[in-house]
């Protein structure tokens, strides 16, 4: 299966709905179908990268930062300026279970520590 045969493929192509909150040519934003926390949204890349430990050095890393700063823009958005927390999880192990690289917003509460 490759990333694009994701769910988040899906989403991006628009094959099944989702409660989209901001999107760029890099980059789309979402909500959580299965919030963590009153506001819960996925940003993920339209590159199909499977996990974070995949992307490459070279030819990702303006996408990357990209994908931080698109963090920062939909965090604002949401009015979030009490703080947030920003979740990559990677493979199995992480509790990854989607293979296509996102990254959590989580916010709306306060969040303690540790997280899992």
């Amino acid at each position: 299966m490759t990333t694009q045969d994701t769910i988040f493929g899906k989403i991006i192509r628009r094959e099944i709905p989702a409660d989209i909150v901001y999107e760029d040519d890099l980059a789309i934003a979402f909500r959580d179908v299965n919030p963590q926390a009153p506001i819960h949204v996925l940003v993920i890349p339209k590159q199909p990268i499977p996990r974070l430990s995949e992307a490459d050095e070279e030819g990702d890393q303006a996408l990357l930062g990209h994908l931080l700063l698109t963090v920062k823009h939909v965090a604002a958005l949401l009015g979030l300026q009490k703080g947030y927390r920003v979740v990559i999880n990677n493979g199995n192990d992480g509790g990854q279970t989607v293979s296509h690289l996102h990254l959590h917003i989580l916010g709306g509460r306060f969040m303690t520590w540790p997280p899992g």
